[in-house]
């Protein structure tokens, strides 16, 4: 999953992205209203976390631009307001959830699955994700591989929910690098091939069937070809 912070406070921004990047999210940060928006129209976030008091453009203005784009990203407002004038503009405006200055990152990140769990359409989640032996756990956030526990780093865990969430379908470099990377990634590097060596090692190395391949000039698919 993608996110987007636009946050003015450098200590809140730094706060809430590194703890969402340790979760396994993609994060891009914007420090004014402006250059959020900009973000927002240019990148597919799922998720946009929207300070109201930004320079340039306020919350409420960048929210008003979203909705007017039709962006179907999810918006949670953050807002040092906590008056009932102020969560109703937003809510009427077009934000899915709310909330106040100051928080605990731990009801922050739940906000943010409720909002995400309901991206797809529906409220519910499943517990787990599976293809063949291979399990992933969403909410402990380990896997197995027939019973045995696969050590992953952040990165490989995000890039493999997302191959799982899309099981049998390519997956393109591009579409990787969106989606797990943010606005910082080097295209001309070659660490998503990187990752997805490591993550075939630690997913596939000992087992006879493999189920992380390569479409050679395209990108990746995670599929049972025994199935």
């Amino acid at each position: 999953m993608r996110l987007l912070i636009v946050e003015d406070e450098p200590k809140v921004a730094r706060f809430v992205e590194r703890g969402l990047r340790e979760e396994g999210y993609a994060v891009d940060v914007a420090v004014n209203g402006e250059a959020g928006l900009d973000l927002a129209l240019v990148h597919d976030h799922d998720l946009v976390i929207l300070d109201v008091m930004l320079p340039k453009m306020d919350g409420f203005e960048v929210l008003e631009a979203l909705r007017a784009a039709k962006r179907p990203c999810k918006v949670l407002m953050l807002t040092a307001r906590d008056s009932v004038k102020d969560r109703v503009r937003g809510l009427d405006g077009g934000a899915d959830d709310y909330l106040v200055k100051p928080f605990a990152f731990a009801e922050l990140l739940a906000r943010v699955r409720a909002l995400l769990r309901r991206s797809g359409g529906t409220e519910m989640e499943p517990a787990a994700l599976s293809l063949a032996d291979l399990v992933l756990d969403v909410k402990s956030r380990k896997v197995t591989r027939a019973g045995r526990p696969v050590a992953l780093s952040a990165r490989e865990f995000s890039v493999l929910e997302h191959l799982l969430r899309h099981q049998g379908e390519v997956i393109s470099r591009t579409r990787l690098s969106e989606q797990v990377w943010d606005q910082h990634f080097d295209s001309m590097t070659n660490v998503i091939d990187v990752t997805l060596y490591h993550l075939r090692e630690k997913v596939d190395r000992g087992f006879s069937t493999p189920l992380i391949h390569t479409v050679r000039g395209v990108g990746y698919v995670l599929k049972n070809p025994a199935a």
